[in-house]
């Protein structure tokens, strides 16, 4: 009887490095179908080494892969007599050497394994054990943090990266945004004449502005994460915009309210008061809109929604936002 233990049994130089094959384990405990329970605890038994005793035994019958079997179970059969092909389970969770880290990270969290077979056309090239996963999640969750802040993923720690390194990871996110941004002060002189006949407005910039991009980042950052984690689907936008406008109206109330509230302790009038009362509230609103939409959106058109970042989302709704205030001013005011 053949059996396979303990091989190098692939090469992975070639692929993306976020391929399962740069993560996989080469080292796997393989055993053929026909073997029998005492010969096959024999062979696993002998070929233990220092290395962590793994939970599943892959199973094959010639080159391809059939099955897999429980150490414990294995060891445990009193019938040394049966084979091991009547004992294994024939439905079995595997991926591909090629396939993206990001659909491994939602495939075990979602089905709670502790190791995977790597497959290529049936054969059995690698296995992914709590290790190589624990590693997989931790690259996932760290490519995502930086994505959202902006920045490109690092290559390798961070201590390991030069200046020059960091600069071009940075630098072409911060481009981008700072093009993006330049539009915010291209509103403020298209709606000078309205600054100009009510200077107080000026005054609630800043505030309106970052509240909507706060509120923006929020919703973005639980959208994103509950996409990342498969809670949260294509066909679900229209949930998800029932359930982001019912919560932002009840605080966009609540920031009207405090709005007010500032206005009255600055002593700026009715009218500037209901002004940035009102815009507080259609800010908040458009924010939950933009935010919710937006990256689902993306993984629509197969762009991952990690890049939908706080500094994007910001600065999307910095300038409608300001055209949101103005535009709402002159209404309240009768300015042209």
């Amino acid at each position: 009887m053949s059996h396979v233990v303990l091989q190098d049994l692939y090469q992975n130089s070639n692929f993306e490095d976020d391929a399962v094959a740069r993560y996989m384990n080469k080292k796997v405990f393989v055993l053929h179908q026909d073997l029998y329970v005492g010969e096959a605890r024999k062979i696993f038994v002998n070929q233990l080494s220092n290395d962590d005793i793994p939970a599943q035994i892959f199973i094959e019958d010639g080159t391809k892969l059939v099955g897999v079997l429980s150490v414990k179970r294995l060891l445990q059969e009193e019938h040394n007599g049966e084979r091991i092909k009547d004992m294994m389970e024939t439905t079995f969770f595997h991926v591909k050497p090629t396939d993206e880290r990001e659909h491994i990270a939602k495939l075990v969290d979602n089905n709670n394994l502790d190791i995977v077979a790597v497959v290529d056309n049936g054969r059995l090239v690698g296995c992914l054990t709590e290790r190589e996963i624990a590693q997989i999640i931790e690259d996932e969750n760290t490519e995502d943090a930086h994505m959202q802040g902006a920045s490109l993923p690092l290559d390798k720690p961070y201590l390991e990266m030069t200046s020059f390194e960091l600069w071009k990871k940075r630098s072409v996110w911060l481009l981008l945004l700072f093009v993006a941004e330049a539009y915010t002060s291209t509103v403020i002189q298209h709606f000078e004449e309205s600054l100009e006949a009510a200077i107080a407005l000026a005054f609630f910039i800043p505030l309106l502005v970052g509240t909507g991009g706060n509120s923006g980042t929020q919703i973005t950052s639980t959208i994103v994460r509950a996409m990342a984690l498969g809670e949260v689907r294509m066909r679900d936008v229209g949930s998800v915009l029932r359930k982001e406008m019912t919560t932002s109206i009840m605080i966009a109330l609540t920031l009207a309210c405090a709005g007010a509230f500032r206005g009255w302790m600055m002593g700026i009038g009715y009218e500037i008061t209901l002004i940035v009362s009102l815009t507080l509230v259609c800010i908040t609103l458009w924010a939950a809109i933009v935010s919710s939409v937006i990256p689902m959106a993306l993984k629509r058109f197969g762009v991952d929604p990690a890049v939908v970042s706080a500094p994007f989302i910001t600065t999307l709704i910095d300038g409608t936002g300001l055209i949101i205030y103005f535009k709402i001013a002159q209404w309240t005011l009768g300015l042209n």
